[in-house]
């Protein structure tokens, strides 16, 4: 199962996505983690996202970009896989703005998805809300805004559930959820 877990900064999404990873029941536990431990705070908001999953059985990878390239350990016998992506908002400016030469992101990063989803029983993709402010940006930051806007829009349609997190409430826009 595909799922797409959205809100904005501080909703509790991600303590959403991973009680809905842990409501799927006994699994081998993946985190793929995207963001860049660039200085403090970022560092200060991986410490607090260990913590959280601290004994929840997940095992962390760290993969900021070319999420394509990611091959998971062997799938033991008999065992289902849940994988937890967090977050495709930072995936997708580490994987634009990261260096190498520009291409079509949007098509580079939904393979990446493609490929992880064909590695697991069920993937739980992170993701921001970021378009709703009404703000003129840099034609950069418009770029990014659009390019995170159509994946979006794509992982929405192909996912079985789609759930945005409004102040630490669930709200299910696609899907049954839990």
């Amino acid at each position: 199962m595909l799922i797409t877990v959205t809100g904005g900064s501080g909703s509790g999404k991600s303590a959403y996505a991973e009680k809905r990873i842990l409501d799927l029941g006994e699994r081998e536990r993946f985190y793929i983690a995207t963001m860049i431990p660039w200085d403090k705070e970022c560092r200060e908001r991986i410490r607090r996202h260990r913590k959280m999953r601290q004994e929840k059985g997940f095992t962390t990878i760290e993969q900021y970009k070319d999420l394509e390239q990611l091959k998971l350990p062997e799938k033991k016998a008999g065992n289902k896989r849940a994988v937890l992506l967090e977050c495709m908002s930072n995936l997708t400016a580490n994987q634009m703005y990261g260096g190498g030469e520009k291409q079509d992101w949007e098509q580079k990063i939904l393979f990446g998805v493609a490929s992880l989803y064909n590695q697991t029983d069920d993937l739980i993709i992170v993701t921001n809300e970021v378009f709703s402010d009404g703000l003129k940006y840099h034609k950069d930051t418009e770029a990014y805004i659009k390019t995170l806007g159509q994946i979006n829009c794509r992982l929405a349609s192909i996912s079985q559930e789609v759930t945005e997190v409004v102040y630490g409430i669930p709200v299910y826009l696609k899907g049954g959820g839990r």
